[in-house]
């Protein structure tokens, strides 16, 4: 239709015209918003930490909106104030007396005066490195004509360069705080008055990394025969390869090796043919083959997963339903002790039997039946933290372990070796076993490398 066709019609004939557009158009807006929720309700949602395995710092953060009003700033109303305790036996004494009286001018220094009031103050004294000279002299036995040369103590061997509690210093800026050669070295030569190259601290981890390595041996040992064990993993790169870094924990030990393979052909590495009796993990492939007589699948895995549906559809009640049987399983299992025995047998079989219900019921969502098949296929798998003390409904402890190690990765970015990632590797398991032990990452490092030089033992 052209200008002139509508010239050429009535003002009736334009009015009708107009409606039926009209008419149409409303339908069209209609039609499109069906098609819009149609695809809505499709669309995959979003991915965050509550219901997939993205950790919390890559969520994306909603802006604060500007007219709400902020926190109030310092401690909840009802908490009780806390005040630094006083030392028993302070280092310094500093006595703060008057010496000439302000009005008169008098001599004040001899008078005893009253305290009034003590203060304690903490602070670091000024730290340089200090340079000890070894030197190493040879005897001849003035009786048999032998010659003896002279044995310095531990610490100052002739082949250190560095001492024992410098050395620590330089792992634990490395693998604990994450600096890298440039930040260590500039903090050394900031904090202590020290120069030293980047060789000088690859080779300090170097020695650090062989010794640890000489320690794992026994801590995979201990993994080995270990009752209960919780196993994951995550991306490491080395040497631009993409790597993986896996950690069993137990009880006892935590062990850490990076390889370049995610099968299970690490597990039968780490575990060189023994069998533990329950293996805690996620539902990936490679940990669902671990030798173990019984598994326990992380719940929390499970929770995150079922929130995917619910994002999915919200409306839905099986997802929920299993969200809520979850988190009473780990209610339960951590409150087990508060109840009597016939108590906690009683919620045992509660959530057993809705269990057994849910997995009996028919579904509509194809990724709610995705879940139903995986929990019917490891139905036993699935409440093993209620049968056994030893046993816990999360892999919690595992995730733990490993996020130094990603800190370490983003801020450090990647390994520059094969063998930098192994010694890694040890240094963190031998750090990490020796926490559950009470031991200090800094005392367990310096253990590495002997006694400190400092202070010099009387005679020498």
């Amino acid at each position: 239709m052209t200008g002139d066709d509508l010239a050429r019609m009535s003002r009736e004939e334009l009015i009708e015209l107009a409606l039926q557009l009209y008419g149409e158009n409303v339908q069209l807006k209609t039609d499109n918003e069906a098609l819009k929720l149609k695809v809505e309700k499709g669309k995959k949602p979003p991915t965050n930490s509550s219901n997939s395995s993205q950790p919390p710092s890559q969520d994306q953060k909603a802006n604060r909106p500007v007219n709400r009003p902020r926190r109030r700033h310092g401690p909840p109303v009802g908490h009780v104030k806390y005040e630094r305790k006083f030392v028993a036996k302070p280092d310094h004494l500093v006595e703060a007396k008057a010496e000439v009286c302000e009005r008169c001018q008098a001599d004040l220094s001899k008078e005893s005066g009253s305290l009034v009031d003590v203060n304690q103050i903490t602070e670091l004294p000024e730290v340089k490195a200090e340079v000890i000279e070894v030197r190493q002299y040879e005897t001849t036995c003035p009786c048999c004509g032998q010659k003896q040369i002279g044995e310095p103590p531990a610490g100052l061997e002739m082949e250190r360069t560095f001492g024992a509690r410098l050395e620590a210093t330089v792992v634990y800026y490395r693998q604990q705080q994450h600096m890298s050669y440039l930040r260590t070295r500039a903090t050394l030569d900031e904090l202590y008055g020290l120069e030293i190259s980047p060789g000088g601290i690859d080779r300090i981890m170097q020695r650090g990394g062989k010794r640890a390595l000489e320690q794992v041996k026994p801590i995979q040992t201990q993994v080995q025969q270990s009752v209960v064990v919780h196993c994951d993993e995550t991306r490491a790169r080395v040497d631009g390869q993409n790597w993986w870094q896996w950690v069993f924990c137990t009880a006892q030990v935590v062990f850490h090796v990076i390889r370049f393979d995610r099968s299970v052909d690490v597990i039968k590495e780490v575990m060189a043919g023994h069998e533990v009796e329950v293996w805690v993990s996620d539902v990936y492939s490679a940990q669902i083959k671990a030798p173990a007589r019984e598994r326990q699948l992380c719940l929390a895995h499970q929770l995150r997963n079922l929130q995917a549906v619910i994002d999915l559809d919200p409306t839905a009640f099986w997802p929920k339903a299993m969200q809520a049987l979850f988190r009473q399983t780990i209610h339960v299992h951590n409150h087990r002790d508060s109840l009597s025995p016939p108590e906690f047998q009683a919620q045992i079989l509660r959530i057993e039997q809705i269990c057994t219900w849910l997995l009996e019921r028919p579904l509509q969502q194809k990724d709610a039946r995705r879940l139903r098949k995986r929990y019917v296929k490891h139905r036993d798998c699935l409440f093993v933290c209620l049968h056994r003390t030893d046993v816990s409904p999360t892999n919690n402890v595992s995730e733990r372990a490993l996020r130094p190690s990603v800190i370490h990765r983003k801020v450090i970015g990647c390994f520059r070796s094969g063998w930098g990632a192994q010694a890694y590797g040890a240094l963190a398991s031998v750090i990490a076993t020796s926490a559950l032990k009470g031991i200090s990452a800094f005392d367990t490092i310096q253990g590495l490398f002997g006694p400190p030089a400092l202070p010099l033992l009387p005679g020498v």
